[in-house]
């Protein structure tokens, strides 16, 4: 099974987690293209720094080649030291538009957010982290301030920065193919902040309700070192709190804002496979998924449509629409959603939400999966992913991914087979050179 372990001693925000996935191998372009497919006039500014001896990769967001942080800040002169140690602590007004008296502030509501993430052609695993990831946090922030999370207006995580952190963290995260994230114990910091609550303490209150029954603790220098997005970004991937032994393939360092004397202010994310197998001793990894059922023979193919996409969005591994007759005869559809356990309250909540079934069947299943990884191949068509499939250190299958391949055809206007005939041409080139290595 491949795994992803970030290492939270210092603390995690957006910006950490950019610089350690570009560190540990994510293409900076896949970033900066995601970047640009919002259209909101942002890039990131990428860097080598050192934080308490470790070289780690900062990045930046630039808004129209100014830094987006400081742009979304009111007053030019503002004291740095004032704002958080590493991105915006989300703010909101309860749904009221600014006066005049507000020129400075930038920020948008939870569906304006959500508008912008899904008319994006991101791949969908990644729009579905990235979605997840500000549903928590207007989750979060209404329930602190007592409002709906619809209603929740964001100052600063609606700002370029902020959303660029997420969207792209998600689109770096999505790319590495990981089946299980873990986290170590999450170091908050300590000591006070400023934001639009007035002066807090350390966590900020949406920090601490998007940390609830979460390991943390407080150590090091007198200062936020884990903030809504960062806590967001880990809720969204469903982190486990536990160890596994893995070898390891991949390892990054991503730089914190500031450099404090004798401490390294950086997050580290490391990607590698165990050695799990199923029952009989065969190579290959295993799960437990829940499967959910229903027969449907009053719904829309609308309907239909809306509910498997509403399902991905909110964490299902798949899911499949198969013809059923029923009952005298009636033509319907047997609805079923594959997911983690941990999923299976809140997607049954959603099917009876969406459709009219009257009971879900369900059942725990075990599986048998291959590794998955993505290797970015170039093509005259531009750089597509290849989605590879091994056990036990043997690729078995390779294929490229779809998202990719139908951005290229529309872009160079060509057919999308052409597209995915050249990337495996590609892939088929790299693995004979490998080969003859």
């Amino acid at each position: 099974m491949k795994i992803g372990t970030i290492e939270c001693f210092a603390g995690i925000s957006g910006d950490m987690l950019l610089g350690a996935l570009i560190d540990a191998g994510v293409p900076a372009e896949t970033l900066q293209e995601a970047a640009s497919a919002l259209g909101i006039g942002a890039q990131l500014r990428i860097s080598s720094v050192d934080r308490g001896g470790i070289r780690a990769t900062k990045v930046d967001v630039l808004e129209n080649g100014v830094p987006a942080e400081s742009a979304s800040k009111p007053g030019a002169d503002a004291d740095p030291h004032e704002h958080h140690h590493h991105d915006h602590e989300p703010t909101l007004q309860h749904g009221h538009a600014h006066g005049a008296q507000d020129p400075h502030i930038h920020g948008r509501h939870w569906p304006e957010i959500r508008r912008l993430i899904t008319s994006t052609d991101l791949p969908p695993g990644a729009k579905k982290i990235a979605l997840r990831a500000f549903e928590l946090l207007a989750t979060a922030e209404g329930k602190v301030h007592g409002i709906a999370p619809e209603k929740v207006h964001f100052h600063e995580v609606g700002a370029v920065d902020a959303i660029v952190d997420i969207v792209c963290g998600a689109v770096g995260l999505d790319s590495l193919g990981v089946e299980k994230w873990l986290c170590t114990p999450i170091n908050v910091g300590s000591g006070f902040v400023n934001c639009a609550h007035g002066r807090m303490p350390v966590p900020a209150p949406a920090t601490a309700e998007l940390l609830r029954n979460v390991p943390t603790y407080s150590a090091g220098p007198q200062m936020e070192l884990t903030t809504p997005t960062g806590a967001a970004m880990l809720r969204a991937l469903e982190c486990e709190f536990e160890t596994a032994a893995a070898r390891l393939s991949q390892i990054g360092y991503g730089a914190g804002g500031r450099n404090p004397e004798g401490f390294a202010n950086v997050l580290r994310l490391s990607v590698g496979t165990t050695a799990e197998s199923v029952p009989g001793d065969r190579n290959f990894s295993s799960d437990r998924v829940v499967v959910l059922e229903c027969a449907l023979d009053d719904a829309t193919p609308q309907v239909l449509a809306h509910t498997m996409d509403l399902a991905l969005e909110h964490g299902a591994l798949d899911v499949m629409a198969t013809p059923a007759t029923m009952k005298k005869g009636r033509l319907g559809t047997l609805l079923t959603v594959l997911a983690k356990p941990e999923d299976e309250e809140r997607l049954e909540k959603l099917m009876f939400r969406e459709t009219t079934t009257l009971g879900i069947r369900r059942r725990e299943e075990e599986r048998a999966v291959l590794d998955r990884e993505f290797v970015t191949v170039e093509t005259q068509y531009g750089r597509i992913r290849m989605k590879v499939a091994s056990a036990a250190g043997e690729t078995l299958n390779a294929m490229p991914e779809y998202e990719d391949c139908r951005r290229a055809a529309r872009e160079h206007d060509v057919a999308l087979r052409a597209v995915m005939e050249a990337a495996v041409t590609a892939w088929a080139e790299i693995t004979r050179e490998k080969a003859g290595a």
